[in-house]
């Protein structure tokens, strides 16, 4: 009996001996090697692209950038329940993600588009919409444009006896009809 002990605890001591190998090999794998996923991005970071395109949200083709000194400008943009935006343009390239409620954006010919919270967007360039909060809790949306310094990113469209509103980004304000927001 005692050559039957023996194997037995020298079959337990192999049996811990070949785990701990494969623990010592797998751990320095992961310490080793770089923690990393294929697009370069730390394995905790997740990327999500929401949009990408050469082209508005109803088709047409952006513009080239401006020429200028660059500014970009990320607005955080709350819209209450109900509450419909003026008419407006952006004569600079954005795009935006709604992160809350939902918004219908509709343009001055015709097409719409109903956003919900994550959604992506690429505005339209030059070209006359609005947005409307067609839900039941505000809609907050982030916009970043590519803009010009000391140029609007908003003009808003006039009523027939009114000359364009521009909105400029913050702090350049150059009219003394310029306003904040979108």
């Amino acid at each position: 009996m005692p050559v039957r002990a023996t194997t037995r605890s020298q079959a337990r001591l192999k049996n811990r001996q070949r785990w701990l190998a494969l623990l010592l090999i797998g751990g320095s794998l992961l310490w080793a090697g770089p923690r990393a996923l294929a697009d370069g991005e730390p394995a905790a970071v997740k990327v999500q692209t929401l949009v990408r395109s050469g082209q508005a949200w109803n088709g047409t083709q952006l513009p080239a950038y401006p020429s200028g000194e660059p500014e970009v400008t990320v607005l955080h943009i709350t819209i209450p329940p109900g509450v419909r935006l003026p008419m407006h343009i952006h004569p600079v390239i954005n795009a935006g993600m709604l992160i809350r409620g939902q918004l219908l954006v509709i343009s001055e010919a015709g097409s719409r588009v109903q956003l919900k919270a994550g959604d992506g967007l690429i505005e339209m360039v030059n070209q006359p919409h609005y947005g409307s909060n067609n839900g039941t809790e505000p809609a907050e949306i982030v916009v970043v444009y590519a803009g010009v310094k000391g140029k609007p990113i908003t003009v808003l469209e006039p009523s027939p006896n009114e000359s364009p509103r521009l909105r400029l980004p913050e702090p350049a304000r150059s009219s003394p009809n310029a306003v904040d927001g979108q």
